[in-house]
């Protein structure tokens, strides 16, 4: 049997090199083989820090008999979700047909064709609870398969055109006249669904949902440092290496899922730090807790190379023994004592722009060089690594090596995101001068990823619907749309502004009645519909001074458009196209400061206390 995994990229996929599963990656030669054999195909589809598909992959993926079952009856393809997310979306969207609990791991059933007529999730070695064993789901695709063929086939037919029924491109449309009150509606809502006695939303399990904190923030909600305080004191934050948990099981937050993931702790750390600047008494603890969580990405998450691998597991050995949670039930000698859980050190573009925006953010809030150091090598190693010859970027990659996955539109955005918070801070104009190429290749491709669609699903006229709904972190159609908004308030060009206004108004009407799922298109509503408030610090000399009073006074302004140069910087972001630049100099050879609304400046600032005073809000 060939051990086709042994040298994947994937992590995930190389955990299953030794199965006795005759396992294909994801591509055009698994399909090939089955229609020369004329078998079903399984697509499993999971995560390398994703419990239950460890507890699967040991328990039915490693037994010799059913694996031996598997491999005469089917071909199998292991697929990482977090490498192929389009793949991972189109079967997920295909098994919603068949379960209410979707989850990973996510096995389905395939014709040679690739299209979907069955499908589930964890399946156990014997029948427990009501669920069947995976020898019985085994048994009962075969049989449908062969004796009851055209049945199987209409289903696969009947799935495949409701995909492409709902792969509509993303809409379009003015925001309705009364989003402002619509958004009011939405943020009232989600304070009618917050749990008042141990913070949150909802029962169980519970989230955190960053991307509606993050539009709780800029709104003003208290119901933002309420949820933030109460996820910090909770069982879902690690207090001794800091960083979080991807969500619990229950409704207090305990029994986390002890996965930590790149995304939530990038996004949470940004939010973590907008709390921490202000002047209550949750600030300090906030401070503290993002302190823990850049800590966990930078000595934890970041790799040698500079990226970010995208998560640490839940399991490790303890005391010779497989556990989920044994390590952070630990003290910090107990976890001296033992090999932490692994990492997954594949580094993917998206993520690691929300990493990047997060630490460049934070770490200029918080006043911490080295966040803002960590960012940019991050930065600076995607820039090498995951950008194509021709401008295209690359998906993931582990080490020196480069996944052939197709980037997304979460890839654009995220890492355009992640480059132009880096360029505010450090005042380096090639970074926002890249993101601002990654903007414009999506636009001119009709706001598509460049490098096109994945080409298994393409080749087998399989369709993907635009998936504009976001839990965990931003879609990829908001992820372009605030990279996009951000390049307006720099360039003042009204196009940049215009496609985010029509797409964020097509995605509205979805997102006003179900506020939990669209935390960053209500962001970007709220973005839309206020004034933009731009803070430009020019310094003297050769390198921005981090200790200037008037940087020092801009640092909490958290929620405006803050950007840090000096004299000779500004000249450069004004030739590479940037207006809000052009013409800012150092009054006097002195820190000079101008804050503008909607690109109307008032009087530049020289003195720190009248600064502060034109920031204080109303």
């Amino acid at each position: 049997m060939a051990n086709r995994l042994r040298d994947a990229i994937s992590p995930y996929l190389r955990s299953h090199a030794d199965n006795p599963v005759d396992w294909f990656a994801w591509g055009s030669e698994a399909f090939d083989e089955a229609k020369r054999r004329d078998v079903p195909v399984l697509v499993s589809i999971g995560y390398s820090t994703c419990h239950w598909c460890h507890v699967m992959a040991r328990e039915s993926f490693s037994d010799p008999n059913l694996a031996a079952q598997l491999n005469s009856r089917f071909v199998a393809i292991k697929v990482d979700r977090e490498e192929h997310p389009e793949v991972d979306s189109v079967y997920l969207a295909a098994a919603a047909a068949f379960t209410q609990g979707l989850g990973w791991p996510l096995n389905v059933f395939v014709t040679p064709e690739g299209k979907a007529f069955f499908a589930g999730t964890y399946s156990p070695p014997v029948p427990i609870q009501g669920h069947p064993s995976f020898a019985q789901v085994l048994d009962a695709v075969d049989d449908a398969w062969r004796s009851r063929r055209d049945q199987v086939d209409l289903t696969a037919e009947a799935i495949t055109d409701a995909l492409a029924q709902s792969a509509a491109a993303t809409p379009r449309g003015a925001l309705p006249a009364d989003a402002e009150s619509r958004l009011t509606q939405a943020v009232r809502e989600l304070e009618a669904y917050e749990d008042t006695t141990y913070g949150g939303f909802g029962g169980a399990p519970k989230f955190p949902v960053a991307p509606v904190l993050s539009m709780l923030l800029r709104r003003g909600s208290p119901l933002a440092a309420r949820t933030l305080v109460a996820m910090s004191r909770s069982p879902l934050r690690d207090p001794l290496e800091g960083g979080f948990f991807r969500y619990s099981v229950n409704r207090d937050w305990s029994d986390p899922h002890y996965e930590r993931m790149l995304y939530d702790n990038a996004l949470l750390l940004d939010e973590y730090a907008r709390l921490a600047s202000g002047d209550d008494d949750s600030a300090a603890e906030a401070r503290d807790t993002a302190t823990g969580i850049a800590s966990f990405l930078t000595a934890v998450l970041q790799q040698p190379e500079g990226g970010f691998g995208s998560a640490q597991d839940s399991e490790s050995v303890i005391g010779g023994s497989r556990s989920e949670g044994g390590y952070y039930a630990l003290d910090a000698a107990g976890r001296a004592a033992e090999t932490p859980p692994a990492v997954d050190a594949k580094v993917l573009t998206g993520w690691n722009g929300l990493a990047i925006a997060g630490l460049a953010r934070a770490g200029f809030a918080l006043d911490r060089a080295d966040w803002i150091a960590a960012a940019t090598r991050a930065a600076d190693y995607l820039l090498e690594s995951h950008v194509a010859d021709d401008g295209s970027l690359l998906r993931a990659s582990i080490g020196s090596r480069r996944s052939d996955a197709a980037a997304t539109l979460e890839d654009y955005g995220a890492f355009a995101g992640g480059l132009l918070a880096l360029a505010s801070v450090t005042g380096r104009v090639h970074y926002a001068s890249s993101a601002r190429r990654l903007i414009d290749s999506v636009l001119d491709a009709g706001f598509a990823a460049p490098g096109g669609r994945d080409a298994v699903l393409a080749a087998q006229n399989i369709a993907a619907a635009v998936d504009t709904a976001e839990g965990a972190y931003p879609s990829g159609v908001s992820a372009v749309c605030s990279a996009a908004l951000t390049l307006f308030d720099l360039t003042g060009e009204a196009r940049y502004r215009e496609i985010v206004s029509t797409t964020v108004g097509g995605v509205a009407a979805e997102a006003f009645p179900r506020p939990i799922g669209y935390g960053a298109t209500l962001e970007l509503v709220q973005r839309l519909l206020a004034p933009t408030e731009q803070l430009v610090v020019v310094t003297p000399g050769a390198e921005p001074v981090a200790s200037d009073p008037l940087v020092d006074v801009a640092r909490p302004n958290t929620e405006s458009l803050t950007v840090v140069v000096t004299e000779a910087q500004a000249r450069e972001w004004a030739e590479a196209g940037f207006g809000l630049l052009e013409g800012r100099v150092a009054s006097n050879g002195q820190s000079t400061a101008y804050l503008c609304t909607d690109f109307v400046c008032r009087l530049p600032f020289t003195d720190p206390a009248d600064l502060e005073l034109a920031l204080r809000p109303i």
